[in-house]
């Protein structure tokens, strides 16, 4: 029941739902799984332990699910997992987890990650994400829901990037981003909040009014960066600021892109 172009080479094993569309001269390796409604246009592989979602498309030339680009890689065998509805575009690679960095490369939901962009090896990716044009996520990156990385930014490995923040163009990201943060400049700055992403969202005019005054706090209150975080973690209501402060205070490799620095 699936379409399959007679080029396309499809190796002994793969699992191929009904309803999936394969163009030509695609390569389809024989650990590979794709769901119902998957559609892989031309010359795409697909390769390794790979899962790919529901009603994912991928464009031509993309390559998913080969080995990391990690020297300690040693062949042991691991995962690229894929979600639903996700439009993978021309020229993009994803690449298979590590076993020291817990095995398995993560993607979410309904992500668009557009030409030429990279996710390395061990990497979560959530729902909604937006990676633009030749941008590159290293290793172990973490990125929550409903981020936005501009075109040509580079995320160095174990950043965190969290929910609703957005990443202007030409950006390198050192450190982790708070929830709903906005950074921008060639070497990442905290440059304030994702006013225009939360307006979209339909987030209460009293949670904007609140992550302000919270990323004031942030920038301009007593102590260090955490100190100001658990004072707000004790003093505010809002959800949303909740979320930024637990963030913060979450466990981390990395230090923080702070408002200003």
């Amino acid at each position: 029941m699936s379409d399959i172009h007679p080029s396309a080479v499809i190796e002994d094993g793969a699992e191929i739902a009904a309803g999936v569309k394969i163009g030509p001269f695609c390569h389809i390796g024989p650990k590979v799984r794709l769901a119902t409604g998957v559609v892989l246009q031309s010359h795409v592989v697909v390769t390794g332990a790979t899962e790919i979602g529901e009603d994912t498309e991928v464009f031509p030339f993309s390559v998913l699910g080969a080995i990391p680009q990690d020297l300690k890689y040693g062949g042991e065998e691991t995962k690229l997992v894929i979600g639903k509805r996700n439009r993978i575009r021309e020229h993009v690679t994803m690449n298979a987890g590590t076993g020291h960095g817990g095995g398995q490369t993560t993607v979410g939901d309904d992500g668009l990650f557009m030409a030429g962009s990279h996710i390395a090896h061990d990497c979560r990716i959530g729902d909604r994400v937006i990676i633009v044009n030749q941008s590159a996520i290293a290793g172990h990156c973490v990125i929550e829901d409903d981020v936005i990385v501009g075109g040509l930014c580079g995320v160095h490995q174990w950043v965190r990037i969290g929910h609703g923040a957005i990443i202007g163009a030409v950006t390198m990201v050192t450190k982790d981003v708070v929830p709903f943060g906005l950074v921008q400049g060639p070497r990442g700055v905290l440059d304030g909040l994702n006013l225009v992403g939360l307006k979209r969202k339909g987030v209460a005019r009293e949670d904007v009014t609140a992550l302000r005054a919270a990323f004031q706090t942030l920038k301009d209150g007593e102590g260090t960066f955490a100190d100001r975080a658990r004072r707000l973690q004790a003093e505010t209501k809002s959800s949303y600021v909740q979320e930024m402060v637990g963030f913060v205070l979450g466990d981390t490799d990395r230090s923080f892109l702070t408002p200003g620095g």
